[in-house]
């Protein structure tokens, strides 16, 4: 077996619900297809992770089946409203391809919030309690992020989470958008406070 098969970790959160004071995040139902469309739509908000805002039901509809086929991805729900208001998921990190952790268990995560809760300490939350669940249950040694230079409302969840700055690189989406600077963090287990 490789070094690449034995760090490769599986992931299904279709079973996995954590809670914050605030918020719920549990896996995707068929049901959040309106909840998600309309954030997802606002232009904007998928740019500043790398995808297009959706321009119709269909694209969301599209996204949110996949969501629940690769089971990575949770529905953050705010509870004093009982509607999804984000999704945050966990991914094969850059790390993964770098000789600087040739056995590392590592995960990216990956965040997009309503821009109505923008600002509200919100993600900060949930973030949080995704990387208790990252080196508690996952037993993960580490976790990584990234944002667009120009991302500053990311870049905040990032330093108020305690992740340190690894290295400039270069983001390629998958979508039709231009290459675009990204700032990219590592948050190793011993250093989670």
């Amino acid at each position: 077996m490789s070094e690449q098969e034995k760090k490769k970790i599986i992931i299904d959160l279709s079973q996995i619900y954590l809670d914050t004071p605030r918020l719920l995040l549990r896996p995707w139902w068929e049901s959040d297809l309106e909840d998600f469309y309309a954030y997802a739509s606002v232009p904007g908000v998928g740019e500043m992770a790398g995808w297009p805002h959706h321009e119709s039901l269909d694209d969301t509809r599209r996204v949110l089946s996949m969501f629940m086929e690769e089971k990575n991805v949770w529905a953050i729900v705010l509870k004093e409203e009982n509607r999804v208001i984000g999704s945050l998921g966990l991914h094969r990190s850059w790390a993964n391809e770098e000789k600087h952790y040739p056995r590392d268990r590592i995960l990216e995560i990956g965040y997009v919030l309503s821009k109505d809760h923008w600002g509200k300490g919100l993600m900060p939350e949930a973030v949080k309690r995704v990387l208790r669940f990252c080196f508690d249950q996952l037993y993960l040694d580490a976790v990584t992020v990234g944002h667009f230079t120009d991302n500053s409302q990311s870049r905040r969840v990032i330093e108020k989470c305690g992740f340190s700055f690894c290295q400039k690189a270069q983001y390629a989406s998958q979508y039709d958008l231009p290459p675009q600077e990204e700032m990219q963090y590592i948050l190793w287990r011993e250093d989670m406070k």
